[in-house]
């Protein structure tokens, strides 16, 4: 990644979080082996996604209608924890990488449609995310948000999963 004078180029590295481990095993390891120096001038983007919420019914399955304050309270409670992981993905960043240049999204959406959408929009150079590991059945029910995004993304995405508790890996 270099331009016509042979220094590196500038680059932008998405990095997909959550509230999971290992989000937060990717984007130490993104840390350690992608962004090779302290003095880079690489952007790294922390992206979390906040799921739109559900289409709640009229009534509960008591008969209660929800209040317009519950539906409040279960958005500000989407919002602080949003806000919590990007603040603790920042301080990891901060403690790993000397200098590093960080910016956070919060964007509303599927997160599948929301990091490929992120990725496009800002012309991302890769996009990192961890992988949750679940197994065949569970993601042919739910779909997995790294295939989706390995198979719509237009630039590399790196899958980051965590090691087996006995692999010896890091």
């Amino acid at each position: 990644m270099a331009d016509e004078v042979g220094a590196p180029k500038d680059r932008k590295i998405l990095v997909a979080v959550d509230e999971s481990e290992e989000s937060m095993h990717a984007l130490s390891w993104c840390l350690e082996n992608v962004l090779f120096c302290s003095n880079s001038k690489d952007t790294l983007i922390l992206l979390y996604a906040i799921p739109t919420r559900a289409v709640y019914p009229t009534f509960d399955n008591t008969g209660y209608v929800f209040s317009s304050d519950f539906l409040a309270m279960m958005l500000k409670y989407n919002n602080d924890v949003a806000g919590f992981v990007t603040e603790k993905a920042k301080r990891m960043c901060k403690e790993q990488v000397q200098d590093v240049k960080v910016e956070t999204r919060i964007e509303p959406g599927d997160p599948r449609d929301v990091i490929c959408e992120v990725a496009e929009k800002l012309h991302v150079d890769v996009v990192v995310m961890g992988s949750h590991g679940h197994g065949l059945i569970k993601r042919a029910f739910l779909g997995s948000v790294s295939n989706h995004c390995v198979q719509n993304v237009k630039c590399p995405v790196l899958i980051v999963k965590r090691p087996k508790p006995d692999s010896g890996c890091k």
